[in-house]
């Protein structure tokens, strides 16, 4: 029997998957796992396409994306609106 080895962004095919992965991984993970979370939503859409939307280059998103990578601001709301997505903040209920 052979495995391969599970790939997220090969299920993430509509907008309501990736609004729903990265809504999950925003409320329980941290700041590498929303960076690796981003990166694995720009490779199902097609990094080609988001570094035409964003205006950078393939290899540097591949690196601002990639396991410990600190990218900056800027450059997670670029991906952001290129993949479809907005950061809305609403209030919490203590």
């Amino acid at each position: 029997m052979t495995t391969t080895k599970f790939e997220i962004a090969d299920y993430l095919d509509n907008k309501e998957m990736i609004a729903e992965y990265l809504n999950t991984v925003l409320e329980e993970g941290n700041n590498e796992e929303i960076i690796t979370a981003i990166g694995h939503i720009a490779k199902a859409i097609g990094m080609t396409k988001i570094a035409e939307e964003t205006g950078l280059s393939r290899p540097s998103l591949y690196k601002a994306l990639s396991d410990g990578a600190k990218p900056q601001f800027a450059t997670i709301l670029k991906v952001l609106r290129a993949v479809g997505g907005q950061i809305k903040i609403n209030s919490i209920t203590a």
